[in-house]
């Protein structure tokens, strides 16, 4: 049976027998009709959307949530209304934040479906009409020009100069020259030059194509298909809160049980210790947890916002802080997007370097480490062609835009730029010398010629090898033309070679004169009378705080790789440039990509830093071999082919600039300035993030082993319970609840990117954390429970006894939080003033404090006695322990 070739690999004559149309005429209206039943509307399908109950519900599974409903539901029971009304609270405000987030994957699909109201010129039964894209059909003939988008897949029959943007579905950078050409069956989908595509533009030229493919079956159809199975990856803080939650349930039953078996075979009031059993059970439950969390992201969000990183999902806060690889595109995001000549070659072999990058004109000409002077002729002569056989134009600022803009061909910009840089006004020069003629750019022939003035000027600029070709002379440094011989010829080609070694783009200029532009003969009437002027290197350079942001990487252990739709070589060259590749580092490519088996490709990732002309599915393919290696992994994305990536990465990190609607509304950041340095910032915050959560849990688990410990000795000992059911939940609401919150509030230390990410597998409460807690519920039991005991023995009325230790374990707790804020640093360098959120929870837990000692009705509600001004100086002190034996470690910490 004979392969069926796909249309890019069949002659535009075979698509046409094949899909029974007439090029000339198109369908007529009844066989549009009858393909429209046949094979659908040109749109995306609709995902079913889910209901918002559903979408709230989602909000409420974790087992820690589970223990807050039950802890409320046993509060209520035993008539405690307003405690578990305070948990209700906390877990509606949780679950009405994480609803508004969800949605995702609908608003991707919804960008996509926007392709479905574009119209579009088609002929239909030999006449030409205007239809909207959804109502194309295969088979149906788009007539096209500059600025016209393409709605559906469709193989090119005409092309006349013929240029398409593709960068939102290829990833390559510039416009791409179609042909009608076909191309071999296995041609990437970048380099299918006889093919358009929905969801690109026509940037130049006109032509006319075949419509293949519609709707799901095209290739943006495809994209959206894998967008929509892209299963987003559970993120780390879910993971760990997940099994976090496991564990605490199962530790806070234990807990339960054991104070209700040690109560009654002590022989206390069953209520009284059933009472103290839920109290306890709720203090193992961080209830201000939930809703910290979402504090805590939120303040990430409006901080990242302020550095030029928009957070779509609060998730993605925290899984920057994770993230280990990032998979960032070259072009705008590594590179300013902006094509820059960075070096000129003579023909006389002088070497001409250009300072400055992108299309503002300052910089300067060097040659031998000095200056280069451009009224040198043979200099003057290059840079003059170089704006004359030009399309584009450079705008300077203006109200509008502060910015110098570019107008056309980013490649004639860039040439432009460099000559303005060397004090040629192009606009003056063209003026001077009106284009009388030309040979537009061929892509066959990869020339292009104009003429100017009398007697006639042409110029002629193209592929070195083609340029060459077509030069029967050289220009000497003095000005002079020798006729160009096989070893000067192959000296230029020779400089050519070596400026494309350091991923430059070349182009060759030429000049002759005394004869003229014929464009029945073409090129070929002017073989062998231009004079060969030189060669003109340019690339798209770095960003110049990309190279710092990618050292940034690495110290912090991160690991940067690029994925690119630009050529290997040219990926590499920058990828080495900017640190990300080693000089033994290679690129594979897309072809490679897809012929290597799964577990090779593992057992190679390390040493692959680029990939280069991938297509949306490798894409994939990268980012989860990555995964399986348990890699974090942030993807960068401008294009619809990036959004099946931005979807399946921890984080989806979209162009705010360039980017399509499809890749902002698909990805969970957005970067508002296209710049790789952003990025590194927004991870920085998120480990910023993530670090202050550690805070928040290392204190509120530090009061729950206080407590707990508190109540199993006194339980154990025979004593009288420490703390009444009420004391322990004011404790764990109130005292706890004015602090948790403001305790996210923290600001940088400047050292988020001095360590390695946190692996994907680590537990919420790391081993340094563990130690920590242990020391200072150590310090703050011999605090409360000492005192306890020395009051006890005073025989002071034990409601007394309660209120005094209920202050200590308040007044430890303030010591704590203060504790909390640095792991190495000591409270009195970190500046008390800094965080203004902590100092206010300290007041507001002080007052709030006094009023349950001293205010007689809350003295009934609470079980409390109004405290001597002696013994709450003496209070203070004893409490103070946890601060010195914290502050001990520190320092030890810091001396080590």
């Amino acid at each position: 049976m004979p392969e069926i070739l796909q249309p890019h690999a069949l002659t535009a004559a075979e698509t046409a027998v094949r899909l029974g149309v007439d090029p000339a005429a198109g369908l007529t209206a009844g066989e549009a009709a009858a393909r429209l039943a046949a094979h659908g509307a040109n749109v995306l399908p609709e995902a079913e959307r889910r209901p918002l109950w559903m979408t709230v519900l989602r909000q409420f599974a974790s087992p820690l949530i589970y223990l807050l409903l039950a802890a409320a539901v046993i509060a209520f029971a035993m008539g405690h209304t307003g405690d578990g009304a305070v948990i209700l609270v906390v877990l509606s405000i949780n679950a009405a934040v994480g609803a508004i987030q969800e949605g995702r994957a609908e608003r991707s699909m919804e960008a996509l479906r926007k392709l479905s109201v574009l119209k579009v010129r088609c002929l239909r039964g030999g006449r030409e009409e205007m239809l909207e894209a959804s109502a194309l059909v295969p088979g149906d003939v788009l007539l096209l020009a500059a600025g016209d988008a393409v709605g559906a897949d469709a193989r090119i029959v005409e092309a006349a100069f013929l240029e398409a943007s593709e960068s939102a579905l290829t990833g390559e950078s510039l416009p791409v020259m179609k042909n009608a050409e076909p191309v071999p069956d296995d041609t990437p989908l970048a380099d299918r030059h006889g093919m358009l595509y929905a969801g690109t533009h026509v940037s130049a030229g006109r032509g006319r194509a075949i419509v293949t493919a519609t709707g799901v079956h095209s290739e943006v159809g495809r994209i959206a298909g894998l967008t929509a199975s892209s299963q987003e990856p559970i993120t780390p803080l879910e993971q760990r809160i997940r099994s976090f939650g496991q564990w605490l349930a199962a530790a806070a039953v234990v807990l339960f049980g054991v104070v209700i078996a040690i109560g009654l075979l002590r022989g206390l009031p069953f209520l009284e210790i059933l009472m103290v059993g839920i109290s306890q059970m709720v203090s193992m439950v961080p209830e201000g947890l939930p809703v910290a969390m979402t504090i805590a992201l939120a303040v990430g969000m409006q901080r990242m916002a302020r550095e030029g990183a928009v957070i779509r999902r609060l998730s993605a806060v925290e899984t920057l802080g994770s993230v280990n690889v990032i998979c960032s595109d070259k072009t705008g995001t590594l590179t300013r997007n902006e094509m820059t000549v960075t070096a000129l070659w003579l023909a006389g072999g002088r070497r001409i370097g250009i300072t400055g990058s992108g299309y503002v004109p300052e910089g300067s000409l060097v040659e031998a480490g000095g200056p280069a002077y451009p009224a040198d002729a043979a200099l003057r002569q290059m840079l003059e062609a170089m704006v004359l056989c030009n399309d584009a134009q450079l705008v300077p600022p203006d109200g509008v835009d502060p910015r110098w803009r570019a107008l056309g061909d980013p490649t004639e910009a860039a040439l432009l730029t460099a000559a303005w840089k060397a004090g040629i006004d192009p606009r003056e020069l063209r003026r001077a010398h009106p284009r009388t003629g030309e040979i537009p750019f061929d892509a066959a022939a990869r020339l292009m010629a104009t003429q100017h003035g009398h007697p006639s000027r042409i110029v002629i600029k193209g592929a070195p090898e083609q340029v060459l070709a077509l030069c029967g002379f050289i220009r000497t440094d003095d000005g002079a033309a020798l006729p160009l011989t096989d070893a000067a010829r192959a000296a230029a080609m020779a400089a050519a070679d070596a400026l494309g070694a350091e991923a430059l783009r070349v182009l060759a200029v030429a000049e002759c004169r005394g004869v003229s532009i014929d464009e029945e003969k073409g090129f070929a009437a002017l073989a062998g009378h231009p004079v060969f002027l030189g060669l003109a290197g340019q690339m798209d350079p770095p960003r110049e705080e990309a190279a710092a942001a990618v050292a940034e990487c690495r110290r912090a252990g991160i690991r940067v790789v690029m994925v690119t739709g630009d050529h290997k070589g040219t990926g590499l060259a920058i990828a080495r440039a900017l640190g990300i590749a080693g000089p033994d580092d290679r690129a594979m490519d897309g072809r490679e990509l897809e012929a290597m088996p799964e577990a090779d490709l593992r057992a190679v990732l390390e040493h692959i830093p680029v990939f280069a002309r991938v297509h949306p599915a490798q894409k994939l393919r990268i980012i989860e071999a990555w995964q399986s290696r348990g890699g974090v992994v942030a993807m960068t994305g401008d294009g619809v082919n990036d959004a099946p990536a931005l979807a399946r990465a921890d984080a989806g990190v979209a162009m705010g600039i360039t980017g399509t609607d499809v890749a902002k509304n698909t990805a969970g950041i957005v970067i508002s300035d296209d710049n790789f340095a952003t990025i590194v910032r927004a991870v920085a915050g998120g480990r910023l993030v993530y670090g202050n959560l550690q805070k928040v849990i290392l204190f509120l688990f530090t009061t729950s082993i206080d407590e707990v410990v508190i109540l199993l000795a006194a339980l154990m000992a025979g004593l009288p319970l420490p703390l009444v059911a009420v004391q322990i939940l004011w404790i764990n609401l109130v005292t706890e609840g004015v602090l948790t919150v403001n305790l996210v509030m923290e600001r940088s230390h400047g050292r988020e990117m001095q360590r390695p990410p946190v692996p994907r597998g680590e537990s919420l409460v790391t081993p340094m954390m563990r130690r920590r807690m242990l020391i200072m519920a150590a310090a703050s039991v011999a605090s409360v429970f000492g005192y306890f005991l020395w009051r006890l023995g005073t025989g002071v009325p034990i409601e007394l006894v309660r209120s005094e230790t209920f202050t200590v374990l308040a007044v430890t707790q303030w010591f704590n939080v203060l504790n909390c804020r640095s792991e190495t640093d000591s409270v009195f360098s970190r500046g008390f003033l800094r965080n203004r959120w902590l100092v206010g929870g300290l007041v507001a837990g002080n007052m709030l404090h006094f009023l349950v000692i001293y205010a007689g009705p809350m003295n009934r509600l609470f079980h409390t006695r109004p405290i001597d001004a002696f013994h709450f100086v003496l209070i203070g002190a004893v409490a103070s322990l946890v601060l010195w034996v914290e502050e001990i470690r520190k320092w030890w910490v810091r001396r080590a």
